[in-house]
């Protein structure tokens, strides 16, 4: 099964602009609003249909090691992925100088989130992504009755597949679980 995440070149770009400011050394956010589309059997692929880069105001929390959404901008980008019949994906950086890896923190989140969504997407898959300073990412996605997240394979910017660290399922699971 290959799982990919299909991006335009200028909002992949506007993404990793807006996640990785050079004046900030504050986590930041964004989300995108993708389609399943049609693959092939047992494969599945998301295609980016709008986006959404958030600011402060968006957060309960923002520091350079943690953040929280606000309880308004959790409601805000449910309904938008509503509206778009989309799946929501998750995207946030640490701006710190290793590679990128979901923090036990993003996992707790995402166990506690993730199912919310899911429910009030009517099991639409959803899936998250970490960004770091280095130019890697991980991402991972939750897909059908999956409540274990599955390891997204590639984003695929025109064309081009860009490769996850894989860091977060090789290690954290093994000794965090979810």
């Amino acid at each position: 099964m290959t799982s990919l995440l299909r991006l335009p070149r200028e909002v992949h770009q506007a993404l990793l602009t807006h996640l990785l400011p050079t004046e900030s050394d504050e986590e930041q956010a964004a989300f995108v609003y993708a389609r399943q589309a049609p693959s092939s059997a047992g494969d599945w692929l998301l295609e980016h249909v709008n986006h959404e880069l958030l600011g402060a105001e968006d957060f309960e929390v923002q520091h350079s090691a943690h953040i929280e959404l606000a309880d308004a901008t959790r409601a805000r980008v449910i309904k938008r992925a509503h509206e778009l019949e989309a799946c929501l994906v998750e995207w946030h950086s640490h701006p710190y100088p290793y590679p990128a890896a979901f923090s036990p923190s993003d996992q707790a989140g995402l166990r506690e989130f993730v199912p919310h969504v899911r429910w009030r997407l009517h099991g639409r898959p959803y899936a998250a992504v970490v960004v770091a300073p280095s130019g890697s990412f991980d991402a991972l996605a939750w897909v059908g009755e999956d409540t274990e997240p599955l390891q997204l394979d590639a984003l695929e910017v025109e064309g081009q597949l860009l490769r996850p660290t894989e860091l977060t399922l090789k290690h954290w699971s093994r000794n965090y679980g979810w």
